[in-house]
């Protein structure tokens, strides 16, 4: 106690022995201010950036397909029974949220002014559509049903632009097989994801429309989506569907087999894990800066203050309580500059968050601005982190005070 009520009163009176050990504790407070604001918004950047490339990428597919297993590998799907009973067991498993039916059709979009070939998904009324909607910057989505043909298709804003069509236009689909057909669609939405690869390769429709071009039986489809309650629990609940329904016959005796969204795009799931060694990487650079200012600040307040600790020791005070009192002092600068951080970080975290102030090509980053997100377990891991790894840096050069003896520093000028 008594160490430390000596440590707040020098720390309270803010270095004022002198001019260096002033300048040394602003640095050290700085320092650790600075290293830690750089490392919590760092990791905000990198989880927020993480989340929403992987949301983009959900959004387009599903947490879980269940297919045909000769379609594995395959640009266009073969038929696989999704009926009732599939639908049923597969809603019945844990953390399945919803299952929806989908067909997909190559086929090639014609306009006067351009053609694009591309895949068109059709839906239904199960199909979720939040992600589409939440992305839609023109029109609207359509009730789309496996029941009857709306005649509209909702497309990317990039392949609008690029087609010189907007809502309400006009635009035509070519299938190729043996012969050539062709549908009549109605622009109803479009919607930017900044994802260029998906926006510029899939168009929805009903899934009436593209049920028959595949002329396939009632009840067969391309597969089953199924989204689920916890996307943190996908293995567990890909091990389910797996039990469910793979290696197991249809009607037709065709084989069902499912796979995860992370089995379908390793690349760009192993993209963003990689990112996780940026968060390593930037962790131990600014941790290393904020422990070098800390120890170096605390250095030279214990050189400056040779005359104090010599008169501490003449009055009894022993080298281990002498080293307490100053490692109490470099925590008061640590504690400091950990809150000046913290304050630091959330109003550039938050500035950002509200308006956006940096921005990005999206077309490379697949974002418009910087994303960031706060994880409150990520912020107590660094502060926590920072002042342990700081504190435990402070005890080697808290040492110094044993080669002061008090017949020379009470004379030390």
């Amino acid at each position: 106690m008594f160490t430390w009520f000596v440590a707040k009163r020098l720390f309270a009176q803010g270095g004022s022995s002198g001019r260096a050990s002033r300048l040394a504790t602003g640095i050290a407070t700085v320092g650790v201010a600075i290293g830690l604001a750089v490392m919590l918004v760092s990791v905000a950047i990198v989880l927020g950036f993480q989340k929403e490339v992987q949301d983009k990428v959900l959004g387009f597919g599903a947490h879980i397909k269940v297919l045909n297993y000769r379609s594995l590998g395959q640009q266009e799907y073969s038929p696989i029974v999704i009926d009732d009973s599939v639908t049923l067991r597969l809603s019945a498993i844990p953390n399945v949220a919803s299952v929806a039916r989908f067909c997909i059709k190559p086929g090639m979009l014609k306009t006067e002014a351009n053609f694009r070939g591309i895949a068109i998904q059709g839906v239904a009324q199960d199909y979720d559509q939040s992600f589409i909607s939440s992305h839609l910057v023109k029109g609207e989505i359509p009730q789309f049903t496996d029941t009857v043909g709306s005649g509209k298709i909702v497309i990317s804003q990039a392949l609008a632009r690029e087609m010189q069509v907007d809502v309400g236009k006009a635009i035509y689909a070519y299938f190729f097989e043996q012969t050539v057909r062709a549908r009549k669609f109605t622009v109803a939405g479009i919607y930017q994801t900044n994802l260029t690869d998906f926006d510029k390769n899939f168009a929805y429709t009903d899934l009436y429309t593209i049920h028959r071009l595949l002329g396939w039986d009632s009840g067969q489809y391309g597969g089953a989506e199924i989204r689920l309650q916890d996307f943190d629990r996908l293995d567990e609940t890909l091990y389910d569907v797996v039990n469910e329904v793979n290696h197991k016959q249809d009607a037709y005796g065709e084989y069902y087999t499912s796979m995860s969204i992370r089995m379908e795009h390793p690349q760009i799931f192993a993209w963003l894990n990689l990112l996780d060694m940026d968060i390593a990487v930037i962790l131990i650079l600014m941790v290393c800066v904020s422990i070098f200012t800390a120890v170096s600040g605390l250095l030279i307040i214990i050189l400056e203050r040779t005359n104090f600790i010599g008169i501490m020791k003449a009055l009894g005070a022993r080298n281990k309580q002498v080293r307490h009192l100053f490692l109490n002092y470099a925590m008061l600068i640590i504690v400091r500059g950990i809150v000046l951080g913290n304050i630091l970080a959330f109003a550039l975290i938050l500035v950002q968050k509200h308006f956006g102030l940096v921005t990005l090509d999206a077309e490379v980053y697949y974002v418009e601005a910087v994303p960031v997100m706060v994880n409150w377990l990520w912020v107590a891991l660094i502060d926590v982190g920072t002042l342990f790894l700081s504190a435990l840096a402070m005890i080697v050069p808290s040492f110094v005070v044993s080669n002061i003896t008090p017949a020379k520093s009470i004379r030390f000028e």
